[in-house]
């Protein structure tokens, strides 16, 4: 038996070298979207089914088509915000997407077209997984994948509070 292996300090450290070099070797795997992100917005169980086809309509007619004059039916007027960047209500996140982020109607698509890695849906909430490239802020020539999500709590038939990792811009 090696000294190295003997010494409680040394076995340690290397230990902790080897979880850091299998931890930087995942890391390296890229998120990818599902191939078919509308089977993810179904369920068998009617309420969940329900559920996720709210959040679907969220994504698709909202955040990807800006039809924001649509939220009325499909958040509450109390909604609870928890991202940092935009106020609870309805007419504040009506305000942050159209007036804050400018962002313009396009026609709705038949499908969405945003990739999504999975939905998971338990009561009354549902959670979507969204691959994520970001710059490396230790190489900016770089870029690294990783993981958004957004989970929204569903209220007779509305969106009415939304959690997110956002940070403050």
């Amino acid at each position: 038996m090696s000294s190295i292996s003997k010494s409680p300090i040394a076995a340690a450290l290397l230990g902790a070298l080897a979880i850091a070099a299998v931890g930087t070797a995942a890391a390296q795997e890229a998120v990818v979207g599902a191939g078919d992100a509308e089977a993810l917005f179904t369920s068998p169980d009617p309420k969940l089914h329900a559920n996720k086809q709210v959040v679907y309509r969220v994504v698709r007619d909202l955040l990807e088509a800006n039809h924001w004059e649509l939220a009325e039916d499909l958040i509450t007027e109390r909604y609870i915000q928890h991202n940092p960047n935009a106020v609870s209500g309805r007419a504040g996140v009506v305000a942050y997407f159209t007036q804050v982020l400018k962002r313009a109607p396009t026609p709705i698509p038949a499908r969405i077209s945003t990739p999504i890695v999975a939905v998971t849906a338990e009561g009354d909430l549902v959670t979507v997984l969204y691959p994520r490239v970001l710059p490396d802020k230790a190489d900016p020539s770089k870029t690294y994948s990783t993981t958004w999500f957004d989970t929204w709590r569903i209220k007779d038939g509305k969106i009415d509070e939304h959690w997110d990792p956002a940070t403050r811009d």
